[in-house]
């Protein structure tokens, strides 16, 4: 932490701190959103890696790049939600409690949302498709991001859009059929 040998804060570091919230809170809060998929967990990741990032504020000030830097704590803090998510809903099945699903026919909104259908991705993958294609970093830069390689960068980028483009066609069709126009219409992408 940016923090004098009395423990009163460096102003310096307070102000450049600041700047960056101010220049880079709304990008995190939707990178924050897109690998959680809910508004309220994206505003508690978006602060707590506000929170991380002030307490190592020396070492993100002097990263390549600080963004980037803020970005993987993001990301890791929303993995880490998704993945106590999954156990504490393998705990309920285990126990028994579940609720019912909400398959009770097809829900037309839900079934062509991109946003659902990040959602079923792994967290890579996820992070992979949201930093490249919502973002446009680079693989270069999505690889420093999650500190993991170009090469798995463009693996799991290519995987993960095949997925999603899966998942999308087969919303797709489900609606085609709910909706009575049959099996296999053409899903345009340009709209």
């Amino acid at each position: 932490m940016a923090a004098t040998a009395f423990g009163t804060t460096d102003r310096a570091a307070r102000e450049a701190f600041d700047a960056f919230f101010t220049a880079h809170h709304r990008e995190f809060a939707r990178l924050a959103y897109l690998m959680s998929g809910d508004a309220d967990a994206a505003e508690d990741i978006t602060a707590e890696a506000f929170a991380q990032a002030w307490l190592r504020w020396d070492r993100v000030a002097r990263a390549d790049s600080p963004a980037a830097y803020v970005r993987r704590i993001v990301v890791n803090l929303a993995a880490d939600r998704i993945r106590g998510l999954t156990r504490e809903r393998r705990g309920r099945l285990l126990l028994g409690a579940t609720w019912p699903d909400r398959d009770q026919g097809p829900d037309l909104d839900a079934v062509t949302d991109v946003r659902a259908a990040l959602a079923r991705l792994p967290v890579r993958k996820r992070a992979c498709v949201v930093l490249r294609h919502y973002y446009g970093l680079s693989e270069a830069e999505t690889a420093a991001t999650l500190g993991i390689s170009v090469g798995t960068v463009k693996s799991q980028t290519s995987r993960g859009v095949a997925e999603l483009a899966a998942l999308l066609g087969a919303d797709a069709g489900r609606a085609q059929r709910g909706a009575g126009r049959g099996v296999g219409g053409r899903i345009d992408h340009d709209g």
